[in-house]
């Protein structure tokens, strides 16, 4: 070890062992590198779990636990002291999360978009086709812009994804952006505007998750942290909280930075796309109320068929 690495051991970064997970934590680990002058190979170990909601693929997330299903692993290795950091996909993060923990680090965004995978456009999906996806927000948003489409379960990562397309299990799908681009893969999909399809609450960012109490490693990943992601994310966050949305709970939100402000544009919508209450508000950086209140607004105005997917 050098001299100006402050452990005994390697720093221990916490992910989930899929192709995805572990290059988001080679970029922490990179980053985290580059800021401090330590050596990879030296200063980092990258310990990986297989996270229950990958070892279930033939039932909706909701049917099974929801995100929590994505975290509990590597928040027991937090508590258990077999981790020093997790590394998570933001979007992929329950919304409330235990007070003993904290996500103090976000990397700069990657793509917000999804990309579609098995056609050009959606306009050109075959007429009364079939669209695979998991996602309520994803199934919503397309049954909304092509009713005729029917919708079937695609779960797994990306590899098994792409595999049930290419065995003709659905005519199209949509991957995220930010993980194609992470896998070297981006040149097989075409990105959706968000105008078109607006993503999913902090989709491209990853974030890093330790110990409340533990100071000084909260010190350290502070300098790789992202302060506009970090702004942003936590915007779409509140809406969720608000919102008090589950996995069964089509939601879609998007903040962006527009000078000294912030951009926030979101949509809540019923399965089968009929009903979609949209807001769009410029609030300012680091106020979470005013996205609280975006939020609860959108409830309010939603019908009771609609508020209904986010009452329990």
């Amino acid at each position: 070890m050098t001299t100006d690495f402050p452990f005994d051991r390697p720093l221990r970064l916490g992910t989930r062992n899929s192709p995805l997970a572990i290059a988001q934590v080679k970029l922490v680990a990179q980053a985290l590198c580059a800021v401090h002058g330590w050596r990879e190979e030296e200063h980092i170990e990258i310990v990986s779990v297989t996270a229950s909601g990958d070892k279930v693929l033939d039932r909706p997330l909701a049917e099974i636990g929801g995100k929590a299903l994505w975290t509990k692993e590597l928040d027991g290795w937090l508590y258990e002291g077999k981790i020093d950091a997790a590394v998570h996909s933001m979007k992929d993060v329950e919304t409330i999360r235990p007070d003993d923990l904290a996500i103090v680090a976000m990397l700069p965004r990657a793509d917000v978009r999804d990309s579609l995978i098995g056609a050009a456009s959606i306009a050109t999906i075959p007429q009364n086709g079939t669209f695979g996806t998991s996602s309520p927000r994803r199934s919503a948003q397309i049954k909304r812009l092509r009713p005729d489409l029917a919708i079937t379960l695609f779960r797994g990562n990306v590899a098994t994804r792409l595999g049930k397309l290419k065995d003709g299990v659905a005519d199209a799908t949509l991957l995220a952006a930010a993980g194609l681009e992470r896998l070297d893969m981006r040149e097989i999909g075409a990105p959706v505007p968000p105008e078109t399809m607006l993503p999913a609450p902090a989709q491209g960012a990853v974030g890093i998750e330790i110990l409340a109490d533990n100071s000084q490693l909260r010190s350290l990943l502070a300098a790789i942290d992202d302060d506009v992601t970090s702004d942003c994310v936590r915007a779409e966050r509140a809406v969720l909280t608000a919102l008090g949305g589950t996995c069964h709970s089509p939601i879609a939100a998007l903040a962006e930075l527009e000078g000294d402000m912030i951009r926030l544009r979101t949509e809540i919508l019923l399965p089968d796309g009929t009903e979609c209450i949209a807001r769009e508000e410029h609030i300012a950086r680091g106020n979470e109320a005013a996205a609280l209140a975006i939020g609860r607004d959108m409830l309010a105005k939603a019908s009771p068929a609609l508020r209904a997917l986010f009452e329990g």
